[in-house]
């Protein structure tokens, strides 16, 4: 299966990251490069130009979902939030984005966890969380308030893994987290 006309080397890209997704979420990282560039519609010599090797292509599946993560945030500032704890209002409305599909959710996170297993993304992951843990830290708010929302986002974002609460409370949750953005002070003391 040679390149397709008219395919971008960048749609090749995404075609191959979306086909590892689908089969490290549902066969784990066990997948071979022969089932991912068969699944992609791409031969494995298209698949080794991309990525040379299984462990870069896990490694850039993994930075893919840091990076949609870290744009899900930068798309939900509000240009009109000019306050402290404006990034942090962001990351919680990305991680509890109501409009959110479970099923797509649930999918997300049981990929994350297989890709988890790699000693090499959990190093990613960790680098990306100092990199979150420096740039809320100057988001103006009490550190422990920004733990709190952060730990609170991140726990409910995981709750289609289980079934999660229903979407009133969910929405409750989600408000109540950025008003406790809003007003450090009157929560912690």
């Amino acid at each position: 299966m040679g390149r397709r006309a008219g395919r971008s080397p960048e749609a090749t890209r995404r075609l191959l990251l979306d086909a590892a997704a689908d089969l490290v979420r549902t066969r784990g990282l066990g997948a071979s490069l022969d089932e991912m560039a068969r699944a992609a519609g791409v031969s494995k010599g298209g698949l080794i130009y991309h990525f040379a090797s299984k462990d870069e292509l896990v490694l850039a599946l993994a930075q893919d979902l840091l990076d949609e993560f870290r744009e899900a945030v930068r798309t939900s500032l509000d240009p009109a939030d000019t306050g402290p704890g404006r990034l942090t209002r962001a990351y919680v409305r990305a991680c509890l984005d109501p409009a959110a599909d479970e099923r797509t959710a649930r999918e997300l996170i049981i990929l994350t966890a297989q890709l988890m297993t790699s000693a090499e993304v959990a190093e990613l992951a960790r680098r990306d969380e100092e990199r979150w843990a420096a740039e809320l830290a100057e988001d103006g708010l009490p550190p422990d308030v920004v733990t709190l929302v952060r730990a609170a986002a991140d726990g409910a974002s995981s709750a289609p893994l289980w079934g999660g609460p229903a979407a009133p409370a969910f929405q409750r949750l989600r408000e109540q987290l950025l008003a406790l953005t809003r007003e450090p002070g009157r929560w912690v003391g």
